[in-house]
């Protein structure tokens, strides 16, 4: 039966001959290229929260009004607009929030809008007459969001660089199924209320909350391989962060025994052992490995990978090898991760 999936560069040096005339040694030149290539992360592992800000409004709906005489009306029919477009500006104001929105519709008073939106990155230009609602305010008929939060793991700090990767994937809206297009966001401290496992055909998850969150960081990047930002609380980081360790390359990865830094409890960061499956070395998503979990600890716990460990990170041979990204819904204890070096890009 095949299993469903649950969305839970090499650099060639060519040397010449000419080097050696130079008096450089081949292996001498490679080792300082190898030094100067390296880099080093602090492997994470911990439960956070994310808050996503839209680049506008996001339209996720479209519905019928009631207007005030009884009749329905489509006040957006004609005007080209469809759900997962952003609405960035109306009658040349911005338009960063939902509210923004309905104030500039509301004092229309019912005369014809402009409205600039963006779809695929191309801005385009269109207009819509609001419509007085029965029991409300002037309306368009589109139902919009402008916000989107949730809970995943973090999965590295890179102290050289100030910077975080958190998910190992990116996040989709809901209703419109599309990578979210942000302008910026939050990266917040998280509490575990209780844990779904996971069984065959069907995911558990982790379920916390985040409201009183403490901030980490800021969000600047949402992307199919991961959430990216940089640190601003060095305080908080320095008191969860492991040790320091090596970035592998694909090539270094081998099939077999490795391990998982993960957070199951509030105030617990526990390892785990896992086994890799397969490795698919020209793998250019986030389904790069082929994972198992071994320990019967977690799969007690959880009944394997679960949502809200995608970007759970992987340590092999005291290197970070990736971070878990997908379950396979019919087979809980097994997954997918995604490179290392690939999220490192």
């Amino acid at each position: 039966m095949k299993k469903k999936i649950i969305p839970v560069i090499l650099i060639i040096i060519c040397l010449s001959v000419y080097i050696n005339l130079l008096g450089i040694q081949n292996y001498e030149f490679m080792q300082t290229v190898n030094a100067q290539t390296k880099r080093y992360v602090n492997p994470i592992g911990r439960t956070i929260g994310l808050k996503l800000y839209t680049d506008g409004v996001l339209v996720v709906g479209m519905s019928e009004i009631d207007g005030e005489d009884g009749k329905k009306y489509v006040p957006y029919e004609n005007s080209g607009i469809k759900e997962g477009d952003l609405i960035q500006e109306i009658n040349g104001q911005e338009v960063s929030n939902t509210q923004a929105l309905i104030n500039i519709v509301n004092s229309s008073n019912g005369k014809e809008i402009s409205i600039k939106y963006k779809r695929n990155g191309e801005s385009i230009y269109t207009s819509i007459t609001p419509v007085k609602g029965k029991n409300s305010g002037y309306m368009l008929g589109l139902w919009v969001r402008d916000a989107a939060a949730g809970i995943g793991t973090l999965t590295y700090y890179e102290q050289a660089t100030g910077k975080f990767a958190a998910l190992g994937h990116g996040i989709t809206d809901v209703d419109t199924g599309n990578l979210l297009n942000i302008s910026n966001g939050e990266l917040v401290t998280s509490q575990i209320i209780s844990i779904v496992k996971g069984v065959k055909g069907r995911a558990g998850e982790i379920r916390g909350i985040i409201d009183n969150g403490e901030r980490i960081g800021n969000i600047d990047k949402n992307t199919e391989i991961g959430i990216y930002g940089t640190v601003t609380n060095l305080e908080f980081i320095n008191s969860v962060k492991q040790n320091e360790v090596e970035v592998a390359n694909r090539n270094e990865i081998k099939l077999g025994d490795a391990k998982i830094i993960c957070q199951i409890e509030n105030g617990k960061v526990e390892e785990f052992q896992i086994k890799i499956k397969k490795i698919y070395k020209n793998s250019k998503d986030n389904k790069s490995m082929l994972i198992e979990i071994l320990d019967e600890n977690l799969i007690n716990k959880t009944g394997g990978i679960i949502p809200g460990m995608s970007g759970t990170p992987i340590v092999q041979n005291n290197k970070f090898i990736g971070a878990i990204t997908n379950v396979l819904l019919n087979s809980p204890t097994e997954g997918y991760a995604i490179f290392a070096d690939m999220m490192m890009e």
